[in-house]
């Protein structure tokens, strides 16, 4: 049997990560932003009442979609319902293109546009990323 091309799958990919679905969301379904990435195809995601849950990544997008934290992704929480394990839902979805999903009836409003994620280790620090290092003379 022959094998997709890569180039097909990706197309395929890009469809379906940058458009969102036209109709409601069914009530299994929410919207997520990741806050951390825990391996294993295996991510944290805060929802927009503030609580977190675990969730794994379907396997279409395993080493094909990059997943960044602070990037939204929709979740199926039914798809580890029967299941005994700490994973609580299923990526199905990657949000790529956020202002055409923000426009939808179902985005929550928790989620407001132009939010960064809070890092307090380095909010304060200068960063010396493109600077020279300091000169012998510069210590004295």
């Amino acid at each position: 049997m022959p094998r997709k091309s890569s180039k097909r799958v990706l197309s395929n990919l890009d469809d379906l990560t940058s458009s969102p679905p036209d109709a409601p969301l069914p009530p299994s379904q929410i919207i997520a932003r990741i806050t951390q990435a825990q391996g294993k195809n295996l991510f944290t995601c805060s929802l927009a009442d503030g609580s977190t849950m675990l969730a794994e990544l379907a396997p279409i997008f395993r080493g094909k979609a990059w997943m960044r934290r602070g990037g939204f992704v929709l979740l199926d929480t039914v798809a580890f319902e029967g299941r005994d394990n700490k994973i609580d839902a299923l990526i199905v979805n990657v949000v790529r293109n956020d202002r055409e999903w923000r426009k939808m009836e179902y985005w929550p409003k928790e989620f407001p546009a132009n939010t960064q994620l809070e890092d307090s280790d380095d909010d304060e620090e200068e960063s010396t990323m493109g600077k020279m290092p300091p000169n012998s003379d510069d210590e004295e």
